[in-house]
């Protein structure tokens, strides 16, 4: 890092968060490209935009105290981190998983503002959750557990101030229970929560939006290079609702998608993924996808989810958590010729991961650019409830595929403006970055 002044800011992050690696992590990748920035915009750092972007908010944690089905009472931690309001009221997942902490929220709180930004849509970034695994447990308790939750975690959200969804763990099933009790406290419905179900005023196209948006944009990086995605053989990791629609997506335009994961291990199937069969074991029956092999038995299944990165493919797209392509995995797949990596997760990808792809010359997008597909689709919905009206399946699709346009455009435009043309990691950095600070700048010191 190369700007004295963003190195001192950086140093001194990590003296004030010395534990928080996933954090510290978004902080340098975001402030690596913005060295440029700095020097071009002086008035960024009079204005301490930098020192002010780094620092959240507010943070909120608080205890979820829950009963189980055999009586006893369990506990676990939840968290809010309102990162940044400057173009709009907070908005981001909450995730549910036992490898939640302050560090994760936070780094992907902040992630959340640019991701945003670049929606071109009204809202602000946060990101939320607990350790809470719904995994093994029954429905009762699931229940039971986001009650609480929401118990605690309605005296800060609110359809003006901070709306959440759904990300990892958290699906349509727990978005209900945590709607319901915040209806009960307060009396109100209205849009607090996104992902919502259909029949109580949830918008179509939710659920694929993060996929979807996903492809359209790897469909627009494909173009850069006069190529399409037919007949592409792709590689997506992960078995959530990202994955499943990047892999619906993706095959209905001609790509030939050859595995998926989970935590326990990947399939591999040369025939093409059935997207059919994968629903049917996720969606419906809660299952893992080692059960692929039982519909699609010339399919093979193995052990380990990281061995998916060995596989031979011409496109990339880490679907599962943060950080789960690193270096070496990034070596396997240039060494068997993938030419694109597209994160459909937030930060998939290793900060050494991402060196070596950019080195190697392969297209890459950050999850910030190419994932932000979900969250869009979540900003119209807040539209929807507010004019209480709702749009078709084909109306949400196309201004869903618009949206991914033009974060592409921004991205490419932003780093043609520095000379950095086919580098999209830089330019949606530095796009994000520009208009969240005028906003900040333009309404003062807060």
């Amino acid at each position: 890092m190369e700007n004295e002044r963003l190195k001192e800011i950086y140093e001194s992050v990590k003296k004030r968060n010395p534990l928080e690696s996933e954090f510290l992590q978004a902080v340098s990748e975001v402030f690596t490209s913005l060295i440029v920035v700095a020097e071009k915009y002086p008035m960024y750092a009079r204005a301490a935009i930098f020192e002010r972007l780094v620092e959240p908010d507010r943070m909120i944690m608080f205890r979820v105290p829950w009963m189980d089905d055999m009586g006893n009472i369990r506990v676990n931690r939840g968290y809010r981190v309102q990162f940044n309001n400057a173009i709009g009221p907070y908005k981001g997942g909450l995730r549910f998983h036992p490898m939640v902490n302050l560090s994760v929220m936070k780094a992907l709180g902040f992630e959340q503002t640019f991701k945003n930004s670049l929606s071109g849509l009204p809202i602000g970034g946060a990101k939320g959750g607990s350790d809470f695994d719904p995994k093994g447990k029954s429905e009762g308790e699931v229940m039971r557990f986001c009650q609480s939750f929401m118990t605690e975690l309605f005296k800060y959200v609110g359809p003006d101030e901070d709306v959440p969804a759904g990300d990892q763990g958290v699906g349509a099933r727990e978005i209900g229970y945590l709607f319901g009790q915040y209806k009960r406290l307060t009396g109100q419905f209205h849009g607090v929560l996104t992902g919502k179900g259909i029949p109580y005023s949830g918008s179509l196209a939710r659920t694929e939006a993060t996929g979807y948006g996903l492809i359209y944009f790897v469909r627009e990086m494909l173009k850069s290079i006069d190529e399409t995605l037919y007949g592409k053989t792709a590689v997506i990791s992960g078995s959530g609702n990202v994955a499943i629609y990047a892999a619906v997506k993706a095959t209905a335009l001609g790509a030939c998608v050859v595995a998926m994961s989970d935590s326990g291990g990947y399939i591999y199937d040369e025939q093409g993924i059935d997207t059919d069969t994968i629903r049917l074991i996720k969606e419906k029956q809660r299952g893992r996808i080692s059960e692929y092999i039982k519909y699609r038995p010339k399919a093979k299944y193995f052990e380990g989810s990281a061995g998916i990165w060995g596989l031979k493919c011409d496109l990339a797209m880490p679907c599962a958590t943060q950080n789960e392509l690193n270096a070496e995995s990034a070596a396997k797949l240039i060494e068997n010729g993938c030419r694109l990596i597209a994160e459909g997760s937030n930060m998939s990808c290793t900060q050494d991961a991402i060196a070596l792809i950019k080195k190697a010359g392969l297209l890459y997008s950050p999850g910030k650019a190419s994932n932000a597909g979900g969250v869009s689709v979540s900003a119209l919905e807040m539209t929807q409830n507010s004019m209480r009206y709702s749009w078709s399946f084909e109306e949400v699709d196309a201004k869903l595929e618009e949206i991914m346009k033009g974060i592409y455009k921004k991205a490419t435009a932003a780093a043609k403006e520095f000379g950095r043309a086919t580098d999209l990691e830089f330019g949606a950095n530095v796009a994000a970055f520009i208009k969240v600070a005028d906003a900040m700048m333009a309404q003062g010191c807060v």
